[in-house]
């Protein structure tokens, strides 16, 4: 369980386009640690997996990334590092997470992203950060919300030239 008044904080970006979306993650990618579960939020179409791209790029990954809508789960490997990225938008039932066998998945060694965290709710372990991507303009904002102490050291290394706080 976290303390919201002594790690919960949260920081704002104004991305104009997708390049941006992509710089985001890459920024995001240097702050990664192993063993950090980031919630991505937003509606269908707001580049949660763009900026897992972005994210993927900035760790040096030069491969295809793709939404794991259909497979649930992308795993990638990048030097010792385990990154696997969810995607239980089709879960009509949080049990099915359960199902699923990917608990495994969240251990010290990996840095788990999830799509659609709340069609497991109450089932997934607490994230140290979640990322809500919101339509704005031409286009959107992402708000970072951290909570707990991992999630807070690894944000405050997390550097962009035009955050908004």
């Amino acid at each position: 369980m976290h303390k919201p008044d002594d790690t919960a904080f949260s920081q704002e970006f104004l991305l104009a386009d997708e390049s941006a979306t992509l710089a985001l993650g890459a920024a995001l990618a240097t702050a990664l640690a192993p063993g950090l579960v980031i919630e991505l939020e937003g509606d269908l179409g707001a580049g949660k997996t763009t900026l897992t791209r972005g994210i993927l790029r900035g760790l040096g990954f030069a491969g295809r990334v793709k939404s794991p809508t259909y497979t649930l789960v992308e795993p990638y490997t990048i030097s010792n590092l385990y990154l696997y990225h969810f995607d239980l938008y089709r879960f009509n039932d949080p049990e099915e997470w359960e199902d699923a066998g990917f608990r495994e998945h969240f251990n010290p060694d990996s840095v788990c992203l999830i799509e659609w965290a709340d069609k497991a709710a109450g089932l997934l372990p607490q994230p140290d950060w979640r990322i809500t991507l919101v339509p704005e303009g031409t286009g959107r904002r992402a708000r970072l919300d951290v909570f707990s102490e991992q999630g807070k050291a690894c944000a405050t290394r997390v550097s962009l030239h035009s955050p908004m706080n």
